[in-house]
């Protein structure tokens, strides 16, 4: 799927009227989705409760799911931000990717419980294979490919290739990573827990 959001890109700050106009549509989006869901919200929902007509919504994005697309990509970007605030701790690489597997898990654990709205947001996203998505996992990729280079270049993690050890370590976490499979195995009495793979996924670094 791909949207026509004409919003400024989030990551740019500015003092721009437009940015600022383009963050308020989206903060009273994002509320609306979170209390009554995105498909009960509509374009004129978020207007009303902004004070402005629906055609000043579409100046700033071309339809609703443009505003979703840009939410889902702002929250995403949250993850991003935890990451590489972790992978810049001065502890061992090790250490780094086993507090960032378990946050990135709590994280959606949460999401699921307790903002299950948001949740349905992001798999919406995942099933219709956004652009945001691959972007996204490409830059996570390229983050946990950095610690663990470091973690070879320490003398902790085997000689490696790091990229492909990175596509492999996320690989053998993915049911605590990606939303769909960790619902699933929440359910699956036979999945290892969470510590015991990330322990397991370490050693195979290591070896």
């Amino acid at each position: 799927m791909t949207t026509e959001a004409t919003a400024l890109p989030l990551t740019i700050e500015t003092d721009d009227p437009r940015r600022d106009t383009a963050k308020r549509i989206l903060d009273e989006a994002e509320w609306l989705f979170r209390h009554y869901g995105f498909t009960k919200t509509t374009v004129g929902d978020i207007a009303r409760e902004l004070g402005m007509s629906p055609a000043n919504i579409y100046r700033f994005f071309a339809s609703k799911s443009a505003i979703h697309e840009a939410l889902v990509e702002r929250m995403l970007v949250q993850y991003e931000v935890m990451l590489q605030e972790i992978s810049a701790r001065p502890i061992s690489a090790a250490d780094r990717l086993r507090i960032a597997v378990l946050a990135h898990y709590d994280a959606t654990i949460a999401q699921m419980m307790d903002e299950t709205k948001v949740h349905e947001m992001v798999l919406v996203a995942l099933d219709e294979h956004w652009s945001t998505i691959d972007r996204h996992l490409t830059r996570m990729a390229q983050i946990m490919t950095r610690i663990i280079a470091e973690g070879i270049a320490a003398g902790e993690f085997a000689e490696q290739d790091p990229a492909l050890a990175a596509r492999c370590f996320r690989a053998s976490v993915i049911s605590l990573c990606h939303p769909t499979v960790v619902a699933q195995c929440r359910v699956d009495r036979d999945v290892a827990n969470a510590a015991d793979l990330i322990e397991f996924a370490l050693r195979a670094l290591k070896a």
